[in-house]
């Protein structure tokens, strides 16, 4: 069992290493940059529902307030009016003035333990949104961040790829010089021995009868043609 967990380790090794060697760098940079614009906007929303939370409940403790206020002064007129009944010796609206003021001190009690409970939620509700406010503008940060180095990635990417470049192109000129073109000492050394060999059979010329009746010819042909200079300087009076 051993044996097989360690090849299926060796396999899952070679193969996520042959998948991230296979992967190009710049769709690399690509999924991280989209990947943290898609979680930045998960967040967004998640952050929007907390604020509209804490506005739904300051809508609600504003109306929890008008009810109090609203119950707190017919309340006080209940009470007037059943004051108001009882200097008229009426027993029966003072009476109703009184049950009416008790049922609207109980509504106001109730009105004002909603109001409680709704500025607790509220103080919570704004802890929480200022909370969620303060991770938005993290992320944000952290996907500018992102963004930057993004661009620096991509062009130090970008310069690998014409340093690259570059580099074949030596290579290539460098495969050229060694195997297309003959180097300049290649040359010279062709040039010295061809020369060696003009020289060579010149000599071997002079040295056979061929080479010395060439030899003979040369120098009466150059007898000849001091003769025929002299002849011409004389016609010319040029004579010594």
């Amino acid at each position: 069992m051993s044996f097989l967990k360690r090849l299926w380790g060796y396999i899952t090794t070679w193969f996520r290493r042959t998948t991230e060697g296979a992967m190009n760098p710049e769709i690399e940079i690509e999924q991280a940059i989209n990947e943290a614009r898609k979680r930045d906007q998960a967040l967004r929303n998640q952050a929007a529902k907390v604020v509209a939370h804490r506005t739904q409940i300051e809508s609600k403790m504003e109306k929890a307030a008008d009810d109090v206020g609203e119950t707190r002064e017919m309340a006080k007129q209940a009470i007037l009016k059943a004051e108001d009944a009882k200097a008229a010796v009426d027993v029966a609206a003072q009476d109703k003035w009184t049950r009416t003021a008790q049922a609207l001190a109980m509504k106001l009690q109730a009105a004002e333990n909603n109001l409680s409970t709704l500025k607790t939620q509220y103080e919570t509700a704004s802890t929480q949104a200022e909370s969620a406010k303060t991770a938005v503008q993290q992320n944000a940060m952290r996907v500018s961040e992102l963004a930057a180095k993004r661009m620096e990635l991509l062009g130090t990417l970008e310069a690998a790829k014409m340093q690259e470049s570059v580099n074949k192109a030596v290579d290539a000129l460098s495969n050229t010089m060694d195997y297309d073109m003959p180097s300049l000492e290649k040359i010279e050394e062709k040039i010295e021995v061809r020369k060696a060999e003009a020289m060579a059979k010149a000599e071997l010329r002079e040295a056979t009868p061929q080479g010395a009746e060439a030899e003979l010819k040369e120098a009466i042909n150059m007898v000849q043609a001091d003769a025929k200079l002299e002849e011409l300087k004389a016609e010319l009076g040029l004579t010594s």
